[in-house]
């Protein structure tokens, strides 16, 4: 059986790889140039990577005070955030 490809959902949890970053956050907004997370976190350490994504551990969190605006033009990827999100400095 197929599975839909739907893109991008607000109200989703995201892990989004920039071109030189890591951001979690819940997507509030979504422009043709932007798109915007709240309860957001620089993800400065992923660790290994395909275990982050499975269990939700990561090596070093940087949490945003407030939400965070991402040029779309600086993604790379982004992939649905099956864990809570991150808000914990570490």
């Amino acid at each position: 059986m197929s599975k839909k490809i739907v893109g991008l959902q607000i109200g989703r949890n995201y892990l989004v790889r920039c071109v030189t970053h890591y951001y979690t956050g819940k997507l509030l907004a979504l422009t043709p140039t932007e798109l915007v997370l709240g309860d957001a976190a620089w993800i400065a350490d992923t660790g290994r990577f395909a275990t982050a994504l499975k269990t939700g551990k990561l090596n070093e969190v940087e949490p945003f005070v407030g939400d965070v605006v991402i040029n779309r033009g600086a993604m790379v990827d982004a992939t649905e955030w099956a864990h809570p999100l991150p808000r914990e400095q570490m």
